[in-house]
């Protein structure tokens, strides 16, 4: 039987075999049985004065012989022939369940208002350099969704939810680096996921599945169930599709599916989200707080952190921290500014930037009441739109040091930053809801107190991070994962509440495809 070891390991010995091989010697077991060692778990411990790796190790003695290889994650037919299920949009949800559906011996038709991965790059450049906002094909809307070009963290606390293991082991069957199956906090980086995405694209082809780009969903026909969507293609003209099943995966910000589903009478609701800021640090700094080294040392990543503190009954943490990263545009319409975070493979910019954000409940929304189940969109689109206002009419965002956030001054100058299109000096202690700024005002002093050394001059506070999650939820049957009134459609994955990343939405993706051909198959 295999031994498995809890080790550490200094980081210059992390990739040294003969290291490895020693500090499993240390553990008791003696040389001589001591074959393959594997790896099944990475983690760094920064708690001591010195940060070290800790590995949960599986060795195996010659007798043994090597561990057996990964079984591809899915076993997969022609489906070419098979009975359709559409699914709206190619996010992780929409794609691991199209791959789910054709394990599964369905054929999956994924319609995606926005571009291919290597298409929509054109797409980014345009709101990267010349502030254009292209509605349809941006950071949040295009193959493979928010996450393809916003880093590519695959870390969630969901685990109970769907068979994360398997989720893994896709992206690796498609080029993702082996090493997100063993470490704590994986990553694949937003250099490297496009090519992932591409790759799982051409499996679902390969099997017979649809994937029609630059195609929306326009309009519903329904009765007592869901009939069939019309669907405006990318020249313009419309289409009528129909299935046996609709997987809706729209992602958290297409705001027109919402508004469409409810011109139909089909319920949705109010859910709470966060919204505040991302904060922007030199990436050496956060490194010296984490690691405590004047110089990270050879083999250590670059550093994260993450906050939480309780400001006047509210929740103010960090979001979506990206460790050696930059801060990117990610509005969707134009006359808005929303920004996100993401990190290259590398992680190897100078700065590292987090969302840090304040809860806010479906109570807090009573000056828009009058928008009903979308009040929380209003309350994203009202900041949005006055971050935007308050600018010259490009994407440069909104900035303050922090202590001039925390001080209410405009700041003389700004240090500088990541973010492509730029940053102006402005006053987000004006721009943002009161309710919103006292709390982050209150929380990063808190976050000074608990990580000696964030709270500088150094660091940009930009404006806004409102994408969190999705502020409305369209609910589902907890069982057959159907919209309690309409049995065929079948919410899933952030857009329909039920999923905060690409692991947990690629998770509830599958959990959604089983359920369809369950009904669909008997």
């Amino acid at each position: 039987m295999p031994t498995t070891l809890e080790i550490k390991l200094p980081p210059a010995d992390l990739h040294d075999p003969a290291a490895l091989r020693r500090a499993v010697s240390r553990q008791g077991v003696p040389e001589t049985q001591i074959g393959e060692v594997i790896v099944n778990r990475r983690s760094i411990d920064a708690r001591g004065a010195r940060p070290v790796f800790r590995l949960r190790v599986e060795v195996r003695n010659d007798e043994e012989g090597p561990a057996p290889a990964s079984p591809p994650a899915f076993t997969l037919r022609d489906v070419a022939d098979a009975p359709p299920v559409v699914i709206v949009g190619c996010g992780p949800a929409g794609m691991f369940a199209a791959l789910e559906l054709i394990e599964l011996g369905l054929k999956p038709i994924v319609l995606e208002r926005g571009k291919d991965v290597q298409s929509r790059r054109r797409s980014l450049r345009a709101i990267q350099q010349f502030g254009e906002v292209d509605p349809d094909s941006n950071y949040c809307f295009g193959e493979g969704g928010a996450g393809t070009y916003s880093d590519g963290k695959l870390y969630t606390r969901s685990l109970k939810r769907g068979n994360y293991l398997k989720a893994l082991q896709t992206l690796v069957d498609h080029g993702a680096q082996s090493d997100v199956l063993i470490d704590a906090h994986p990553h694949i980086g937003s250099n490297k996921l496009p090519g992932v995405v591409a790759s799982m694209r051409e499996t679902i082809l390969a099997h017979g599945g649809e994937i029609r780009f630059g195609h929306r969903l326009v309009d519903l026909e329904h009765g007592e169930d869901l009939r069939a969507l019309i669907v405006q293609d990318e020249a313009g003209g419309t289409y009528r599709l129909s299935a046996a099943a609709y997987i809706m995966a729209t992602g958290h910000s297409a705001r027109d599916v919402y508004h469409l589903l409810h011109r139909h009478g089909i319920r949705l609701e109010a859910k709470p989200f966060a919204l505040g800021v991302r904060i922007e640090h030199p990436q050496p700094l956060i490194d010296k707080i984490q690691y405590g080294q004047a110089e990270r040392e050879e083999n250590l990543p670059a550093s994260s952190y993450k906050l939480v503190t309780q400001v006047k009954g509210r929740g103010v943490f960090s979001f979506c921290m990206c460790p050696g990263g930059l801060v990117v545009p990610a509005a969707t319409a134009p006359g808005e500014i929303v920004v996100n975070g993401m990190s290259l493979s590398r992680r190897d910019s100078p700065y590292a930037n987090s969302g840090t954000v304040v809860a806010v409940e479906v109570e807090d929304l009573a000056p828009f009441a009058d928008a009903g189940v979308f009040a929380g969109l209003a309350f994203q689109q009202a900041v949005e739109q006055a971050m935007f206002a308050g600018g010259d009419g490009s994407q440069r965002a909104p900035a303050q040091r922090l202590p001039d956030f925390v001080n209410k001054k405009i700041s003389s100058d700004l240090p500088e930053t990541s973010y492509i299109p730029g940053l102006h000096s402005a006053a987000l202690h004006e721009l943002l809801p009161d309710g919103i700024y006292d709390r982050l005002r209150e929380g990063v002093r808190d976050f000074g107190r608990k990580m000696k050394g964030y709270y500088t001059a150094e660091a940009n506070v930009i404006g806004v991070e409102s994408r969190t999650s999705s502020p409305v939820r369209i609910p589902r049957d907890r069982k057959g994962y159907q919209h309690p009134e309409v049995p065929s459609l079948y919410p899933c994955g952030e857009g329909a509440g039920f999923a905060g990343g690409i692991l947990s939405a690629a998770m509830d993706g599958q959990n959604v495809a089983r359920a369809v051909a369950a009904k669909v198959l008997g």
